[in-house]
């Protein structure tokens, strides 16, 4: 095949466009320039997509004897990402920047401008695995190093799109063995850390960055009663769940931490309460995707299991389908999950399909205690 390897400068996709090449693939790489923000060279493990890392990849690429190229997609990633991400934060719900970047940018824009120019795939450094069932129907699973496994961030993948995906380290034991791969092909980036956080943020501030591009305005801190507590200085800054940062300056009444419940930016006040009142019973959205061959009847509930983070352990539920919306009651209460957030659906190591959470009932009573 023709494939497009896409070479974010790290040794994952090193190591995935040279084993394409290795499957007798006509590879060509490629570099997403996405960020016209300062902050252009990476700082330690931080971020990716920088200066840096494309000159990394550049020189993997020559390595590799492949023909390399950067495409600017900065304009694109601002306006599906960059602004998302920040639209989401101001409607008071916690998005996943890495799963949005996957979905509209690496597989929508990367997958559809490489279709137009005559590739017949697009290779990543993903750690997943596409498999084809008796039917001939292509199927997203987990990767064979569930400690790497990264099909959460992919599960916004299409049947349309897995048909012209490739994942080359899917099946990879471990990271170890791919640094080692890396290692013994001359590859610079052998033992280049991993990057974390959100690449446009390359310092970590989230919450100063949001302070600057959504404004800070004082609002009151209240408890599910509706009695104040405090003051903050800007609702966007909170997520559900968390801990610290509040600052209320006197204990409950239980001598229990508080945390975050709900943030509503619309009357800029930031619901707190205790632990258990994070434990949800169900949860639901009604933008979803299936990943491959849809589920065929949902009219009764479907046993499977749930994900709602990056590196969360998946949760048996039922998932059902509901008044427009797929909805997921666990097994057991899931814990500080906010809308926003994209619940991914396992049949076993099969990704079903995801879906971004709009709503969440709460499995503790208004009053705790």
């Amino acid at each position: 095949m023709k494939v497009l390897a896409a070479m974010s400068g790290g040794v994952d996709s090193a190591v995935a466009a040279a084993r394409a090449v290795d499957a007798g693939h006509e590879v060509v790489g490629v570099h997403l320039a996405l960020s016209r923000m300062p902050g252009t060279l990476r700082t330690g493990s931080r971020g990716c997509c920088t200066i840096e890392d494309s000159m990394d990849a550049q020189r993997a690429a020559d390595l590799i004897g492949i023909p390399y190229y950067v495409w600017d997609f900065s304009e694109r990633f601002k306006l599906d990402v960059v602004d998302d991400f920040i639209a989401e934060y101001a409607a008071g719900r916690t998005p996943n920047p890495c799963l949005r970047c996957n979905e509209r940018i690496k597989f929508a824009a990367l997958l559809e401008k490489a279709l137009d120019l005559g590739f017949d795939a697009v290779a990543t450094g993903h750690y997943a695995n596409i498999v084809t069932d008796d039917d001939g129907n292509r199927e997203l699973h987990r990767a064979a190093d569930w400690a790497k496994d990264q099909s959460y961030v992919l599960g916004v993948l299409t049947a349309e799109q897995l048909a012209h995906s490739l994942f080359p380290l899917g099946s990879t034991p471990s990271k170890a063995e791919v640094r080692a791969e890396a290692a013994a092909r001359g590859f610079s980036v052998a033992s280049k850390p991993d990057s974390h956080d959100i690449c446009f943020i390359p310092d970590g501030d989230t919450r100063g960055w949001l302070a600057e591009r959504v404004g800070a305005e004082q609002g009151d801190i209240l408890d599910r009663d509706g009695a104040k507590l405090g003051t903050h200085e800007g609702a966007a800054a909170f997520t559900v769940g968390q801990r610290k940062g509040l600052n209320i300056g006197f204990p409950a009444d239980d001598g229990k931490p508080r945390f975050v419940l709900e943030v509503r930016p619309k009357t800029n006040e930031v619901i707190v309460g205790p632990r258990e009142a994070l434990d949800l019973s169900e949860i639901a959205g009604s933008r979803f995707s299936w990943a491959g061959r849809p589920p065929q009847d949902l009219g009764s509930p479907l046993e499977c299991m749930v994900q709602i983070r990056a590196h969360a352990d998946p949760v048996p539920a039922t998932l059902s389908h509901r008044d427009c919306e797929l909805v997921v009651n666990p097994e057991q209460p899931l814990s500080g999950v906010s809308p926003g957030q994209s619940a991914v659906i396992y049949l076993g190591t099969r990704v079903l399909g995801q879906f971004t959470i709009d709503r969440t009932v709460s499995a503790a009573p208004i009053h705790v205690g």
